[in-house]
């Protein structure tokens, strides 16, 4: 059955209302007349407490004239469909109702065929908006629930061939993410996804939707969004920045729940919008080196990186917790990452550095403390060899 639709009725002269009220088909218009007003002020109450779909309103009301109550209807209620009833012909009149949206502009005395065939109109345009408003929440809804798979399409797009950058900005602020450049692009590859033949294809994305679900977790409040690239690998946009202890314990957390072997590489991105699909490129191609990394070597970095503001680690130290002579991992650091054991430790203390002095407003002493160095001028000197510039210096710059 069909939606009965209210009416409020305005007139100050009761014989007026009276003949409106009997000329009206309310029953085969599906209309109810929900109140009747005397003047302008308690038409306005009535509509607001009635939410009214249709006013019919007199022109000249006492307290607040008919324009005035429209005027203030579309401020507060501005569903409601107006139909202004003028005893004056009056050129300034219709202009103000035309300009605020009124439906019908009608000259007493007015008969009921006008009367009946203006409010069945007015039904018709709002069953219309009705089923629109169906129609859009219904579409909201389908686009709500696709949001992931909207995103997981858009990124693959944006970070495999490139966009304008006025696209991306519309696109992001569509699946509503930051219209900023993000700071970094995070890829976790699965090494079981590539070397175990017997996984099935829902093996596959089931391991790939606990990844997914495990970082999404991990960033927390932060601003991001998380994807999969085929039945590769789990990419994390974030807009804020992580920490290498936050990626290591990324990196841990995956693999004490789901006991795989993964890689996690993490790629800052330089430059705008248009720029990200470069950085993406950069961490694939770092990801694809990393692979080739021994897990051995792999160990030993990561113990670096956990010890790096212990003043005393030493290649003895690493050995022993990753039960190798130190000669073998003197050798394996050299071989696998063409540098030396004091190098990997001091760029493991410089980059903390460098967050540190990016994310807070440490000094430079409290820094150097943290990342192990026994004094702020060895710390400082070392820094500068790394960076080209002094700590102070980089921080300023």
């Amino acid at each position: 059955m069909d939606k009965k639709w209210k009416v409020v009725l305005a007139d100050d002269e009761t014989i007026i209302r009276e003949g409106i009220r009997e000329s009206i088909d309310w029953t085969g218009l599906h209309l109810e007349l929900c109140g009747e007003a005397s003047d302008g002020e308690e038409a306005f109450e009535i509509c607001l407490e009635q939410q009214a779909d249709i006013l019919l309103v007199d022109i000249n009301m006492p307290i607040m004239n008919g324009i005035e109550v429209v005027r203030r209807l579309k401020e507060s209620h501005g569903k409601c469909k107006v139909v202004i009833i003028s005893g004056h012909d009056e050129f300034n009149y219709a202009q103000e109702a035309i300009r605020l949206g009124v439906t019908e502009y009608i000259l007493k005395p007015v008969t009921p065929v006008q009367l009946n065939k203006i409010l069945s109109n007015i039904k018709a345009q709002l069953l219309d908006e009705l089923q629109q408003e169906k129609f859009v929440k219904l579409a909201s809804n389908q686009i709500e629930q696709n949001i992931p798979l909207l995103r997981e399409r858009f990124f693959m797009n944006w970070l495999r061939d490139g966009m304008a950058e006025g696209e991306v900005v519309e696109q992001l602020a569509f699946l509503r993410l930051p219209i900023t450049t993000p700071k970094q692009i995070i890829i976790v590859r699965c090494s079981e996804l590539l070397s175990n033949q017997l996984f099935t294809e829902n093996d596959r994305q089931l391991l790939l939707f606990s990844i997914e679900n495990i970082v999404s977790e991990l960033m927390g409040a932060r601003r991001f969004a998380v994807l999969r690239n085929l039945n590769e690998y789990v990419v994390a946009i974030s807009w804020d920045q992580l920490m290498n202890e936050q990626i290591l314990e990324m990196e841990k957390t995956i693999q004490h729940y789901l006991k795989v072997g993964i890689t996690i590489k993490a790629e800052n991105v330089i430059g705008s919008l248009i720029d990200v699909p470069v950085s993406y490129r950069q961490v694939i191609a770092a990801l694809t080196s990393e692979t080739q990394i021994s897990p051995v070597a792999k160990r030993a970095r990561q113990c670096i990186q956990e010890m790096y503001a212990d003043k005393e680690v030493t290649l003895e130290k690493i050995a022993d917790m990753i039960h190798i002579s130190p000669i073998y991992l003197s050798r394996l650091i050299k071989q696998e990452f063409g540098t030396t054991f004091v190098s990997l430790v001091t760029q493991a203390r410089i980059q903390k550095a460098v967050q540190l002095l990016n994310t807070t407003d440490m000094s430079v002493n409290e820094i150097a403390e943290l990342c192990g160095y026994d004094t702020q001028h060895y710390f400082s000197t070392t820094f500068k060899k790394m960076m080209g510039v002094s700590p102070n210096q980089y921080r300023k710059g």
